[in-house]
């Protein structure tokens, strides 16, 4: 009988593969199967060896490869077959990667699953850009929320971008008209600062800025695609306030 392999939920990290945790370096090195999304980075993937198996489960917003009770099969599947099974997942497996769904669905069947953690898009993103996500003089507080998830409209956003407060956004470049809306519906600033960080800790990456009333109009001037992240809040202004301040102070 052979002996059930293990699935990795791995997080490949923002993009970058000097980015990656030394666990998520060591699996890849050494795969056999490896089960990715399709933002991975192919440099990372270029880590697996060349006679390891790529199976893409890409999703976008208009088709999925597989569904995601598919993609849970398949781990399921060829780990009971004795395979171990690395699932490249970009950013953390545990923030807006389904890793949840997947480990439930191992568990479930009996099959050993252990979740490696990754740096998430949002600290990525942040770091390349030089985004502070909290800082004493500007925000205490940092919330992500998902931008294509079921039911947007009657979600309560009410106070997450507030003054002090930081809201990071994925998957928000097609919804970006109802994020300006809503937010604003809720009562925040149209001047209220936001960047828009697109290929992050990649070569690249764009970092776009304006306020959240202009949003849905960057989004479009800019031709600003996925992966992308919205960061909403006064901290980043942050470097312009720095200079302005300095500016100040030298007249």
């Amino acid at each position: 009988m052979k002996k059930t392999g293990t699935v990795y939920l791995v997080g490949a990290g923002p993009g970058d593969p000097d980015l990656l945790t030394l666990r998520a370096a060591r699996l890849l090195e050494h795969a056999e199967l490896v089960v990715h999304d399709g933002l991975v980075d192919p440099a990372v993937l270029a880590l697996a060896p060349p006679a390891a198996e790529l199976v893409s489960v890409a999703k976008s917003r208009a088709r999925h490869t597989l569904a995601q009770d598919q993609i849970n099969a398949l781990l399921v599947r060829e780990a009971r077959a004795g395979r171990d099974v690395v699932r490249l997942k970009g950013g953390d497996p545990l923030v807006f990667g389904r890793g949840g769904e997947e480990a439930e669905a191992c568990r479930f069947a009996g099959v050993p699953v252990e979740i490696v953690p990754g740096i998430s898009a949002a600290n990525g993103a942040a770091a390349a850009a030089q985004i502070t996500l909290t800082h004493r003089d500007a925000s205490s507080v940092v919330s992500f929320v998902a931008g294509q998830c079921k039911g947007l409209a009657e979600q309560d956003w009410a106070g997450l971008a507030d003054k002090g407060r930081t809201l990071v956004i994925y998957m928000g470049v097609k919804t970006a008209p109802q994020i300006a809306e809503k937010l604003m519906g809720d009562g925040l600033a149209p001047d209220m600062p936001v960047a828009v960080i697109e290929n992050a800790c990649r070569p690249e990456m764009r970092v776009l800025r304006g306020p959240l009333a202009a949003l849905p109009d960057l989004v479009v001037r800019e031709r600003v695609k996925s992966p992308a992240l919205i960061v909403i809040g006064e901290v980043t202004a942050r470097e312009d306030a720095v200079v302005a301040q300095l500016m100040e102070t030298m007249a």
